[in-house]
């Protein structure tokens, strides 16, 4: 069980983090807004059967089913042009690997942003999305890979 004070010492400091990544997973603000805010109202009325060393990865996952749910309903009101538009949308501001990290499919952009953004252990990032620490490594791997290989190409294109 979680106290009350960790709750809200551990729900500050991650919410940032939180936010970041539903941001890269949904693309817009109050729909990321609204993830970050259900994950923390769940993992709130469910406080008492959280491990504490386990919150950090709790709390993500919660915030991933969010935005799976958000993206959910978006699918059902959202014309298929709208949808498949946001999905190549960048700020003129971000860099080549942030733009490349964003155009990675989600099942390995999530986890780069997990390991090497939010500093999570493979085994964190494994239980906040449900998968075995070698998944995460593959997926690191493949997602590397991926990155190089689009960076590669943007150098050479003029």
């Amino acid at each position: 069980m979680i106290s009350v004070e960790q709750f809200t010492e551990e729900t500050l400091a991650l919410t940032p983090a939180l936010y970041r990544l539903s941001m890269s997973i949904l693309r817009h603000e109050a729909d990321c807004k609204d993830a970050v805010q259900q994950a923390l109202f769940k993992a709130w009325s469910t406080r008492d059967r959280v491990d504490p060393a386990r919150f950090r990865p709790y709390l993500t996952r919660i915030v991933i089913n969010e935005c799976r749910n958000i993206q959910r309903q978006r699918m059902r009101v959202s014309p298929v042009t709208e949808v498949i538009s946001t999905g190549e949308e960048h700020q003129p501001e971000e860099s080549e690997l942030s733009a490349a990290i964003a155009l990675l499919p989600e099942n390995l952009r999530t986890p780069v942003l997990l390991y090497y953004m939010e500093n999570f252990t493979a085994k964190e990032t494994a239980r906040a999305l449900g998968i075995t620490a070698t998944a995460v490594k593959n997926r690191l791997f493949r997602a590397r890979r991926a990155l190089k290989q689009r960076l590669v190409d943007w150098e050479v294109a003029p």
